[in-house]
């Protein structure tokens, strides 16, 4: 790879979500899984910087093609035909399957466009779905990053670290 096109080193940003989404899962006595497709582990990376996380953090299954979302997270290959990989409906079912897969208290997905292209379905670049299981249930949200793909991919990792610290707060 040449220097032009190297990922950037993690951005403290991303290392600070991280570490106030591992304190909030040790404070609960939680264990996170992440199931991670254009962030490609990114979300894992940053979690597992933290002294410690180990206890936290179960693992990861970068699912970056349909088939692997089918396979190992057990993402039904209908919802994949309906609505596409960036969509709701896909990002609740890599956080439910990746959780349930695990073991995890809580299972967090992000399924969404870093560039430089968007899809068929007409999702934009920076399209990004951050799915999130726990045990009282799963959500999606959906962002629209802007930037070039570094940034995109940070933006979605930086997002589901916050949707981790915040659905480990809540009481």
């Amino acid at each position: 790879m040449s220097a032009t096109n190297a990922a950037p080193p993690l951005p403290a940003a991303g290392i600070g979500a991280a570490a106030a989404a591992v304190r909030a899962l040790a404070a609960r006595g939680w264990q996170v899984a992440t199931a991670e497709s254009c962030t490609g582990g990114l979300v894992a990376a940053l979690l597992t910087t933290e002294p410690g996380s180990s206890t936290n953090v179960l693992g990861s299954i970068v699912a970056y093609v349909d088939a692997v979302k089918v396979a190992q997270l057990g993402v039904d290959p209908g919802v994949l035909a309906a609505h596409g990989a960036v969509s709701e409906a896909t990002a609740l079912a890599m956080a439910e399957g990746v959780r349930a897969r695990l073991g995890a208290d809580v299972g967090v997905s992000v399924t969404g466009l870093a560039g430089p292209a968007g899809d068929a379905r007409g999702n934009p670049v920076g399209r990004v779905w951050i799915g999130l299981a726990t045990l009282d249930g799963a959500r999606a949200t959906r962002f629209d990053f802007s930037g070039d793909r570094h940034a995109v991919r940070l933006a979605a990792a930086i997002a589901a670290l916050d949707a981790v610290r915040a659905a480990a707060s809540a009481r």
